[in-house]
Parts: C-alpha cells; structure tokens; sequence
C-alpha cells in the first residue's frame, strides 16, 4: 500500500519493530519423503557421485556454473573448494527410502539485513528428478526460512533455463524480470531470470504443498491426482 510522507512522496508501507532474523542453522530438515542436511565430504560425496552417474548425458550441468565431474576425485576436490566459504551453504538431499544423498542445494546471497535468502546450485539427480522428494526438498527449505523470519524467498537462473523457469513457477514463486548481462560462467554471457515468493504469500504455499504432499495425493502407482501448479497458480504474482 502506497502511502504519502510529509513532503508529498509516495513511500511503501511501514516495517515496523522490524528484526534481522538468523542465519540458518546447520541443522537437518526432517521430511516424508526426504532429510535436507548440510552437505558432508565423507557421507555424500560418493553417493551424490554414483546419483548423478545414472544420467545419460550431462545436460544437469549445463547450467551450472561447474561440472561436469569426469571422476569421484575431481567432484570431491570441487566439494571441498565450495565447503570453506560462509555463503552459499551447501545442503545433500537423502532419499529417505535408500538413505543415500541424491542431490544437493543451497542457501546463498543469505541477507538478514533485509530479511532476504535465495535457494540455488540446486542440482537433482535422475533419483531424485520428479519425485515428490524433490519438491519437498525445496519446500523444507523454503519453511526454514519464513518461519526464522525472512521476508523473501528468491530463486533465480539462465534466463534461457526453460526447465528451471518452470520449475520456480511451480514452486509458486512469482517472475520478477530478467536482468541482461548479470554475469560470465563458462565463458558465456548469462541473462538472469528472477523469482520470489513472499512471507505473506507464505501461509497460502504452506497450504498448497502440505497438500500436494500428502500421501493421499498419489494413486496406487504414485501418481499425483493434484498437480501442484494447479495449487500454486493462484498465488503467482506474474509469470514469465
């Protein structure tokens, strides 16, 4: 709601009493279908390595700012590089059903001043692609993260990532834009396309995931009867 200060201006609604909340602790996040954890070189490296062996090509990678990893040795060298900073924190997704790490994902651009934190350097394997697994993982992170307080959930990716694009939308995170030329990764410009959802969108995607997760949402042979896009369509923003 616009509202007008002493001079005339247009200025946003207040936030008042407003407090940065923390950063994420390491501590896991315990689903139906799958654990988020913070990643481990000695418990995930292997397994995550063997997930991603099972696809037929690499195009998982191709949007990433590294890999392809043609050896355990060289993967675990690069988990070892990304594990020394502070942001972005990278977590392994277990299938709860083999306990083996499946994919991984991360908290970065971490920003409790403005109550800001984005999820990215998702990577799924073939395992975890298109299971209920991996949309609960995005949606325990996503609880985190308004339930410590943050006000702004963001996702972002090559603008030309169609797959990744729809996935945020999905997800129910609303199209903000695309920012041109926003950076150079494997020696190529990337346009980045923007996503986000909001805390008082929250409530609303609560409800839609709790929804789709439910056990009661699949048949007999695991297939949805809902979809969650037709859950999520309503609280989108704008699309694109």
């Amino acid at each position: 709601m616009t509202r007008l200060n002493h001079l005339g201006q247009p200025i946003s609604f207040a936030v008042p009493d407003w407090t940065p909340p923390p950063v994420p602790p390491r501590e896991p996040l315990i689903g139906r279908y799958c654990r988020v954890e913070p990643l481990e070189i000695e418990r995930h490296a292997a397994d995550l390595y063997a997930a991603y062996s099972t696809a037929d090509d690499d195009r998982n990678w191709t949007y990433l700012a590294d890999g392809p990893f043609d050896s355990l040795a060289s993967y675990t060298e690069w988990l070892q590089r990304v594990s020394l900073v502070i942001d972005p924190v990278f977590h392994a997704v277990v299938d709860a059903r083999t306990d083996k790490a499946v994919g991984v994902a991360a908290y970065l651009r971490i920003t409790p001043s403005a109550g800001s934190i984005e999820v990215g350097h998702i990577n799924f394997s073939p395992l975890l692609q298109r299971t209920p697994a991996a949309t609960e993982a995005i949606y325990l992170m996503m609880r985190r993260a308004f339930e410590l307080g943050y006000r702004r959930f963001e996702w972002k990716c090559d603008a030309l990532n169609a797959k990744s694009r729809t996935a945020a939308q999905r997800l129910g995170l609303s199209y903000e834009g695309v920012f041109r030329q926003a950076l150079i990764y494997k020696g190529r410009n990337r346009d980045t396309a923007w996503y986000a959802a909001i805390d008082a969108e929250w409530p609303e995607l609560r409800t839609a995931f709790e929804t789709w997760l439910d056990p009661a949402n699949f048949d007999a042979h695991g297939q949805q009867r809902t979809r969650l896009s037709d859950l999520t369509s309503g609280i989108l923003k704008q699309r694109g």
